[in-house]
């Protein structure tokens, strides 16, 4: 990586949800800022700023990222997917978004998209999680509304007809 200084703007160049884009960010810019306001993608939410709440969890190279831990200059080069990139083509719903629909798993939604994001990678890791290994998959996700057990029913549910489509497949 290039030296940065401080408070100079830099090129950070990333393919988001299979399309390349670029934009300006300061060193110090989160990578949650630069999604947010510089690209506009407003789907990866901010809440803790600490990495506690996960609600900013996006897919950075194919693994699991809080976005408020990275800095926008550290993902250049990079390919991120947000819950914005979950859906197979526009109006239809990914497998896992619509188990959330179905169980009525979201209720403010603002956990939401960063469960998504956990879930998808966990459930392609994972085909055959059981209900415990979702509660505790689930432990690095606050979510104050649902109580988890909508969520934990949605999971499960995927995964069962992931498992299905791969199987045909």
């Amino acid at each position: 990586m290039p030296r940065l200084s401080a408070g100079r703007r830099h090129t950070v160049r990333v393919t988001l949800n299979g399309r390349a884009v670029e934009g300006e960010a300061e060193p110090r810019m989160l990578l949650t800022d630069f999604l947010r306001h510089v690209l506009g993608s407003t789907g990866t939410h901010v809440g803790c700023e600490h990495g506690v709440c996960g609600a900013c969890t996006i897919d950075i190279d194919g693994a699991p990222a809080r976005a408020c831990l990275t800095l926008a200059v550290q993902a250049d080069g990079a390919t991120i997917r947000t819950v914005e990139g979950l859906a197979p083509e526009p109006g239809r719903l990914s497998v896992l978004q619509d188990a959330f629909r179905r169980h009525h798993a979201l209720q403010c939604g603002f956990c939401t998209a960063g469960i998504l994001m956990s879930l998808d990678i966990y459930l392609r890791d994972t085909p055959s999680p059981t209900e415990q290994d979702v509660r505790e998959f689930l432990g690095g996700h606050l979510c104050r509304c649902t109580g988890y057990v909508p969520i934990v029913a949605a999971a499960l549910d995927a995964a069962q007809k992931l498992r299905g489509v791969a199987r045909d497949a």
